[in-house]
């Protein structure tokens, strides 16, 4: 993590994009090396709903290039049609081979990216108990989804990020990596091994000039998970975080260079890794 922070003055980080509200107040950050929130060309996996629009369109009003990828082209146009001169790539994350024909396609016609987000993701309640029927397609496409694609879009595009000034991977992993919520057995075991990956990658490239960051997430406001994802029960120590605040954090965590950049109550979730902690609030979060 990087070294010798010194707080700034407490100050709005303003979008150049007029009409666009602040998107942020809160003491900022120096280090030795940190993100650059300005004049990149910001490449975000997932970037039509929930998380990644929210990060995707803070990026976009302070000014950078901004180019989405999702599955669906309608959501893409909608989302690219908002915001004037954001691009974007219909691609699949389980499909290895179109990876690789996406990066090639936007390195090709964006050579100056240097900021790419691993944030698609799915997440499929299911039980492993006797007496339930597994659905293994869903359980294939949660690996694909959240695992392997992160790997191959890593793998495609740090050849060209290590060229770049100012590279920045961000891995999207979860408050679930550390502590698990029982009916997502197989989206916490992938955001699991995101984490450990992020760890060895970090240490693999730290004399390459790429940086290697951790966004980790708690539960918020957005359509992952569909219907199967339910609202925490009454009385849960879950608490939903709305996506303009986990925004708002998710920024400011980003430029203060640090490694890991844990968000909300997603906190509590990594505080609690001694194995003692885990188990106390494993049995919190599933009560």
């Amino acid at each position: 993590m990087p070294s010798a922070i010194r707080t700034r003055r407490f100050e709005w980080l303003t979008p150049k994009r007029s009409g666009s509200p602040p998107l942020y107040r809160g003491p900022l950050l120096e280090t030795c090396k940190h993100m650059r929130m300005r004049d990149n060309t910001v490449l975000i996996t997932g970037g039509t709903s929930g998380i990644g629009r929210g990060l995707a369109e803070a990026f976009y009003q302070l000014g950078n290039q901004v180019i989405v990828t999702g599955r669906r082209e309608d959501r893409l146009k909608e989302m690219s049609g908002r915001h004037p001169g954001m691009r974007y790539f219909v691609l699949d994350v389980t499909d290895a081979i179109a990876i690789q024909q996406t990066a090639r396609q936007v390195i090709s016609e964006f050579p100056t990216v240097n900021c790419v987000f691993n944030n698609a993701g799915v997440q499929t309640r299911m039980s492993f108990a006797p007496g339930n029927i597994l659905d293994h397609e869903a359980i294939q496409s949660e690996i694909d989804t959240n695992l392997l694609g992160p790997i191959r879009v890593a793998a495609a595009f740090l050849p060209h990020l290590a060229a770049q000034s100012g590279a920045t991977l961000i891995n999207v992993s979860s408050g679930l990596a550390f502590v698990p919520v029982e009916r997502f057995p197989v989206y916490c075991a992938a955001k699991a091994a995101i984490h450990a990956w992020t760890l060895s990658l970090r240490a693999q490239l730290k004399n390459s000039g790429v940086e290697v960051v951790e966004l980790v997430p708690p539960y918020v406001a957005t359509e992952l998970g569909g219907s199967g994802r339910m609202a925490p029960p009454s009385g849960s120590a879950i608490n939903i975080m709305p996506l303009e605040a986990f925004v708002a954090e998710a920024m400011q965590g980003l430029e203060s260079g640090a490694d890991e950049v844990v968000v909300g109550d997603a906190k509590r979730l990594v505080a609690a890794t001694s194995l003692e902690n885990a188990k106390k609030v494993f049995s919190l979060i599933n009560s």
